[in-house]
């Protein structure tokens, strides 16, 4: 048995918000090191590409923010939110 789900004879499908959360802890390794903004220019750019592409949905965006809520501080958080408000009017 590698893990519970194989144990259980099933494999559980990831719901949306645990795809933000791999995304955000992916994101979050990539952009180890890298200012404020270089990481505000890829996100932007992804968003970017996948609000035009009709892959990126507010809820989508509204998961994002809560996988990486609990990783930041007041401000970063602050800053956080209008990223989203923003990238929601694209």
């Amino acid at each position: 048995m590698k893990d519970f789900n194989s144990f259980s004879g099933e494999e559980k499908k990831q719901s949306a918000s645990d795809d933000a959360v791999d995304m955000a802890k992916m994101m979050a390794k990539a952009f180890e090191g890298k200012g404020e903004a270089d990481i505000l220019r890829a996100i932007y750019k992804e968003a970017e590409r996948g609000r035009k592409a009709g892959t990126l949905t507010d809820s989508d965006l509204d998961n994002f923010y809560a996988a990486l809520y609990p990783m930041l501080d007041s401000a970063k958080r602050k800053k956080l939110e209008q990223v989203i408000n923003k990238l929601k009017k694209m």
